[in-house]
């Protein structure tokens, strides 16, 4: 049973504590800290690394969960395979509430997010806000690969969070201050599966027809929702102080 909270100040202290430290250390503290009760949110290449790193620290301890919005690449279904036959662990597919995407589809159509800012909040809140939140609501803490370098709404990410949004709960992001270069250096020394649209120029990937390949030198979160400004290009996920 979750139910374990961490003080500010504690949650302060730790992150001056892992501020340079590896990313492994950091898992290790949190995999030692709550067990069962931290997961990590998986989706992109990042998520990968840590999970592989996680695997490596504690095979049992690796829980891990995804959020399968209904819109997603057929490349990033069969990572999903992929990465359950390397590392022989389950995946926990969270789905979003079937009435919610039918009264929203119904109501505005089934590409409403090109359409306004609005709608796409409104799409990415029923199919992934939404069903994050009710994950979150079993768990202490929450694991992610979310990095400063991936756009200006990240920019102040810190290594150890209090997430105000989900009950004070506890969110590690061990590759805060990593650069695209390192994650990617390590997927391939260490083999670690990898979705085929990275080849292909999609360094970030999220839904199918809200992701496109970018152009070399652009900003990786640029293939996004791409319509968009950069300042708004945040799902809800992960919301930061320009989000």
């Amino acid at each position: 049973m979750a139910g374990r909270r961490l003080s500010k100040e504690e949650i302060a202290d730790l992150d001056r504590r892992f501020a340079e430290a590896a990313p492994e250390e950091l898992l290790r503290w949190a995999l030692s800290t709550f067990g069962r009760t931290m997961a990590l949110a998986w989706s992109g290449a990042e998520d990968v690394a840590v999970l592989d790193m996680m695997h490596r620290i504690d095979p049992k301890a690796a829980r891990v969960f995804t959020l399968d919005t209904g819109r997603l690449n057929p490349e990033t279904y069969d990572l999903m395979d992929r990465v359950r036959g390397k590392y022989g662990i389950e995946i926990e597919i969270v789905f979003p509430d079937a009435q919610a995407v039918e009264a929203m589809v119904r109501a505005k159509g089934v590409n409403l997010f090109y359409h306004s800012l609005e709608n796409r909040q409104e799409c990415c809140r029923v199919r992934k806000v939404e069903p994050l939140r009710k994950v979150l609501g079993t768990l202490d803490g929450w694991i992610t690969g979310a990095r400063r370098a991936q756009s200006v709404t990240r920019q102040d990410l810190r290594k150890l969070e209090l997430d105000a949004a989900h009950g004070g709960i506890v969110k590690v992001n061990p590759l805060a201050d990593w650069s695209t270069a390192q994650v990617f250096d390590y997927l391939k020394a260490n083999d670690v599966p990898k979705n085929r649209l990275h080849a292909l120029g999609y360094p970030s990937i999220g839904c199918a027809p809200c992701t496109r390949s970018v152009r070399p030198g652009e900003d990786e979160r640029s293939g996004r929702w791409w319509w968009e400004n950069p300042d708004s290009k945040e799902c809800g996920l992960h919301p930061g102080k320009k989000s």
